[in-house]
């Protein structure tokens, strides 16, 4: 596949002025703007990224409709939130598996933001009955989820971040080898990349690169969740 350029330096202005008129009436009046130069773009690499996706596991989608698809919708839920802006100023997509409308499954993720864009994935914020799955298979599990995460080619590339309980949740050994996983109440792990990536034309492939480098993490905890992968 040729290598495509799906930004530019003047989709990234956009969005840092869309940041700075988080409003509708600017929104109005930039609307078509926006969606040629950043919305557009990005649907399309969505589209670019299915094939390699399924090289990575056949039980993933990269769906590029403009609603209802992988990337996040525009509209921010502000109903239990201090911050009222009405949007979304950056992008993101969530590359799922075959099966996650019908059960919990962990996700490749894409977010593409002027200073703060980042591929990675994982359990973002699970509830308690996946959660518990997840402590439950690393206690039975140490030595799989240690090849996975804890070498040091993956802790080299990848942060691994979220939010992680102040003690050992009840129930579990605190003296466990993996008791700071265990302690943690998201699975993620991610790969920043600076804008000068975000506009080239290897922003595809370190996306893939990115996805390929947490797959082995994605696939413990399909494992963990009774998921194939």
């Amino acid at each position: 596949m040729a290598a495509t350029t799906y930004f530019t330096p003047a989709s990234l202005k956009l969005m840092r002025e869309f940041a700075r008129n988080n409003n509708r009436e600017w929104f109005a009046a930039n609307k078509t703007r926006w969606e040629a130069t950043v919305r557009d773009p990005f649907l399309h690499l969505i589209g670019d990224l299915a094939a390699p996706l399924a090289k990575i596991s056949t039980h993933y989608r990269a769906d590029p409709r403009p609603h209802g698809g992988s990337m996040f919708r525009i509209y921010r839920d502000t109903r239990f939130s201090g911050d009222k802006t009405p949007y979304k100023t950056w992008l993101g997509a969530r590359l799922f598996h075959e099966r996650s409308k019908q059960v919990p499954a962990p996700s490749f993720y894409l977010h593409v933001q002027p200073g703060d864009s980042f591929v990675g994935g994982g359990l973002w914020h699970p509830e308690p009955p996946t959660l518990n799955r997840v402590r439950e298979f690393l206690v039975d599990n140490p030595a799989a989820w240690k090849k996975a995460t804890h070498n040091a080619r993956f802790r080299a590339s990848f942060t691994i971040g979220g939010d992680s309980l102040s003690r050992p949740p009840r129930g579990y050994d605190p003296q466990h080898e993996l008791i700071e996983d265990i302690k943690r109440k998201d699975f993620a792990a991610w790969r920043e990349f600076d804008d000068k990536t975000a506009c080239s034309a290897e922003l595809r492939d370190v996306v893939v690169d990115g996805f390929k480098g947490v797959a082995p993490m994605i696939d413990y905890l399909c494992a963990a969740l009774d998921l194939e992968f």
